[in-house]
């Protein structure tokens, strides 16, 4: 069996021993920068949820795979610019990163377009840091209700990604209070890093990369 196939199989049972529900949360095996040979092995053993960070690298390389394997979710991770949303829509399923008015009503605009609603999560700036993207915890109530009612889009959680070097459970805390206030059911919390301490504050989706594909070179 792939090494790849072996490193996703050892954290689904790692997973199924750490989380007391039935509903295992969604691994995204994030593909970003390897190549079709070392995804199609993951797709053969029947997983289906894939993440990405790069628009172009993402067309090259999943355009031919979704044509074969028509079941594929594909999630967009990384930071989308508005000039690229045009083409989120025909390729990706999830957007993990939406964190500005700007591209929200972008997106609203492509969706009238395309007749299809891609499942937004709308990225939280946690830690309140001026480098990092995402919207602020006070401005969170507003921006969501525009999001659906203005522009109908189909949130469906929140993400976020947490200060390095700190103690993430108050972050994961925060998030898990603030996706339950918005009556949310899904959650974008965790890395290969952090995957286990965001599946204890009820993370439904975890992006995994190393821990499947190894390290990047």
């Amino acid at each position: 069996m792939h090494k790849n196939v072996n490193n996703l199989i050892a954290i689904e049972n790692l997973l199924k021993k750490k989380t007391n529900t039935e509903k295992l949360p969604q691994i995204i095996a994030v593909s970003k920068t390897f190549p079709s040979s070392d995804i199609i092995p993951l797709i053969e053993y029947g997983h289906s949820h894939f993440g990405e960070n790069k628009i172009q690298e993402a067309i090259e390389k999943w355009i031919p795979i979704k044509k074969d394997f028509k079941n594929i979710k594909l999630h967009m991770i990384g930071k989308l610019q508005t000039n690229k949303v045009k083409f989120l829509f025909p390729l990706f399923d999830y957007l993990h990163s939406l964190d500005n008015l700007k591209l929200a009503k972008k997106i609203s605009e492509h969706q009238s377009k395309n007749e299809k609603k891609i499942k937004i999560f709308i990225q939280v700036n946690i830690g309140e840091e001026k480098q990092k993207a995402g919207i602020n915890i006070n401005d969170l109530n507003e921006f969501y209700s525009i999001c659906i009612k203005d522009l109908k889009l189909n949130i469906i959680g929140l993400m976020c990604l947490p200060p390095v070097n700190e103690n993430i459970d108050g972050y994961f805390e925060q998030m898990n209070k603030l996706n339950k206030q918005l009556g949310f059911q899904e959650l974008s919390l965790g890395m290969s890093s952090d995957y286990l301490d965001a599946i204890k504050y009820g993370s439904t989706f975890i992006r995994i990369g190393s821990k499947i594909f190894g390290n990047r070179s």
